[in-house]
């Protein structure tokens, strides 16, 4: 049996972390890695080490090890829960990390509009200690939309992996928890 590994793409506010911990819940042998997590950990006890500019070299490296971890340690289904909006980070992930003899490759796409991501920063009650450049959503969310014009910011396609799904509003995380769920037993049956 294959082990699932289910990877969210979506700006910030979409309801991935939401999603992610529903299927966790839901999905037998799973966990979730959420780089926010990361973030928010080295921000609390390593800040003064982790790099001023560029990549976050320092939380790459600690998700890194953490999805090696999990590969090699145990048999559970991986949820990652990044942003994951850029195909380079999509194919790293999917091709590197994630092969196809190895996992069945499922990509959950939080289209959501704009405006909706806009009221939810504005009223989001959600911690800012995981931040090393912006001091707020806004700042993420403005900062997404411009990173939308880069040439390798893309909507994910079905050619990149072995499912996907598009999640436009809330209503429905349910149903597309509940095809991970099938898609988890039938290869719980080969």
């Amino acid at each position: 049996m294959k082990r699932l590994v289910v990877i969210t793409v979506g700006k910030t506010h979409s309801g991935k972390t939401t999603f992610a911990k529903a299927l966790e819940k839901k999905l037998d042998n799973s966990i979730v890695m959420d780089q926010d997590n990361h973030a928010e950990f080295i921000n609390t006890y390593y800040k003064k080490i982790q790099p001023k500019t560029g990549p976050n070299t320092l939380k790459h490296a600690l998700s890194r090890l953490i999805v090696d971890y999990t590969k090699e340690n145990t048999d559970y289904h991986l949820i990652i829960c990044n942003s994951n909006r850029s195909i380079h980070d999509r194919n790293y992930l999917l091709n590197e990390l994630f092969p196809a003899k190895d996992f069945t490759r499922i990509l959950v796409h939080f289209d959501i509009p704009d405006y909706i991501l806009k009221a939810r920063v504005h009223q989001s009650e959600r911690r800012t200690t995981i931040f090393r450049s912006a001091t707020n959503f806004e700042q993420v969310l403005l900062r997404q939309q411009v990173d939308d014009a880069r040439e390798d910011v893309k909507s994910p396609t079905k050619e990149e992996a072995d499912y996907l799904f598009h999640i436009k509003d809330s209503q429905e995380l349910e149903s597309v928890i509940n095809a991970i769920i099938r898609i988890s037993l039938n290869e719980k049956a080969l």
